[in-house]
């Protein structure tokens, strides 16, 4: 498959881009803090509901967020390239908005002051 066949759809990849792209433009010109974390939350609710389960069992033993983000980054590695792709863009994009988020709140509180 080349590349450009590969942009227009078939593979998980092809489909993730075109929605992103749906979403926030060619460039990302649309997104924001809000869009991003909604576009992801999303995302991820519907890669929930195609796998046919009604309800998740967590049976996670890692009591730390330092021990989840190391469980989280192993998995990834035994994912299929695509699916790995796509689960590092997201985290990626939706941590770097809510950075901008906390950035601009700071800013705004740095001109009203602190709130009681």
């Amino acid at each position: 498959m080349s590349e450009e066949s590969g942009k227009r759809g078939g593979s998980k990849l092809a489909q993730f881009r075109m929605a992103v792209q749906k979403e926030f433009g060619k460039n990302l010109e649309k997104a924001t803090p809000a869009n991003v974390r909604e576009f992801v939350e999303c995302y991820q609710r519907q890669s929930f509901e195609a796998t046919g389960k009604d309800r998740i069992d967590l049976h996670e033993t890692k009591t730390t967020y330092e021990e989840i983000l190391k469980d989280f980054f192993l998995q990834v590695l035994d994912r299929p390239s695509d699916e790995a792709l796509i689960s590092l863009w997201t985290l990626a994009f939706e941590m770097s908005f809510f950075s901008i988020e906390q950035h601009a709140a700071e800013r705004l509180q740095s001109l009203f002051g602190e709130s009681e």
